[in-house]
């Protein structure tokens, strides 16, 4: 019993710790809410597998804590690209990379009628999914992507380096603050699909190797099909002495990207628990990328 009074202890430490500060930081934002113009541009980004095509982001003037932004499986489009200039405007200088590349330039899929339920789109997704999805890809494309930002005027190297990621990207956050600990200093999962599976390489099982602040919002869907995902988390963060801060929402998996499609009619996108959800992010952004 004394154990596991020691373990709650310390589970709950590392959650209150990253929510107190998490809410510093969010109180700083309100007090200096001013935004930055910023700019984007179409670069390349060289990997061991090819050239990544990929959205620079920044503040037109000076250097920032570099952010990588690991889209859905809808890939790179406007929406992803917009989430990137709204974080650049808050003080960063933001990759939001083809996570496609490999087989096509972005998106690599059309959204427009695409339905989970068809099995023909589905077949077209597939394939793409599983580009990224394969073993050491997403981590070749971490190095990468990580080098590029330090090598760009724009972006602070002395700063840590921060990674966001929805549904599909969630579980690419994991594996990216795995495969660059040193420079990675926050990361961020909403609406994360397979954070938790009986694989050996599921991500929760990289926690060890991570050594940056984490936040992660689980859709209410998600989490009723695996109720107990949350708790392994927790105990893997916990464990690891990894600070990490874990909430559910109520809305479904994709609450936080404005153009998801509707299902049955209903609207997924829930615009004030996103706004949460963002508000989340600043926070972690300012409290840790320093």
């Amino acid at each position: 019993m004394a154990d596991e009074k020691n373990d709650l202890s310390r589970r709950d430490f590392v959650a209150l710790s990253l929510a107190a500060g998490l809410a510093a930081a969010a109180g700083d934002r309100l007090v200096s809410a001013a935004e930055l113009p910023v700019m984007a541009m179409n670069v390349d980004v060289k990997t061991p597998d090819g050239a990544c095509d990929a959205m620079f982001i920044h503040p037109t003037t000076g250097s920032y804590p570099g952010v990588i932004i690991w889209p859905d499986a809808f890939g790179l489009r406007p929406a992803m690209i917009d989430m990137g200039k709204r974080i650049a405007a808050e003080g960063y200088s933001v990759l939001v990379p083809n996570p496609y590349y490999r087989m096509a330039k972005a998106p690599g899929i059309e959204m427009n009628g695409f339905s989970f339920a068809n099995q023909a789109d589905m077949a077209k997704l597939r394939p793409l999914m599983g580009s990224i999805g394969a073993a050491g890809a997403a981590e070749k494309d971490a190095v990468a992507f990580v080098a590029f930002l330090d090598a760009q005027k724009p972006v602070n190297a002395a700063k840590k380096i921060g990674a966001q990621g929805y549904c599909m990207g969630g579980p690419l956050v994991f594996r990216t603050l795995a495969a660059v600990p040193n420079r990675m200093g926050a990361g961020g999962s909403f609406h994360g699909g397979g954070l938790v599976t009986d694989q050996p390489a599921s991500p929760h099982l990289l926690v060890p190797k991570m050594k940056a602040r984490l936040y992660i919002g689980i859709a209410s869907n998600d989490d009723s099909r695996q109720p107990d995902a949350k708790d392994k988390l927790k105990d893997a963060f916990a464990s690891a002495n990894v600070p990490a801060e874990i909430e559910v929402y109520k809305s479904l998996h994709g609450w936080c990207v404005p153009d998801m499609p509707a299902e049955a009619a209903n609207p997924i996108y829930n615009k004030p628990e996103a706004e949460k959800a963002w508000a989340k992010l600043v926070a972690l952004y300012k409290t840790a990328l320093v």
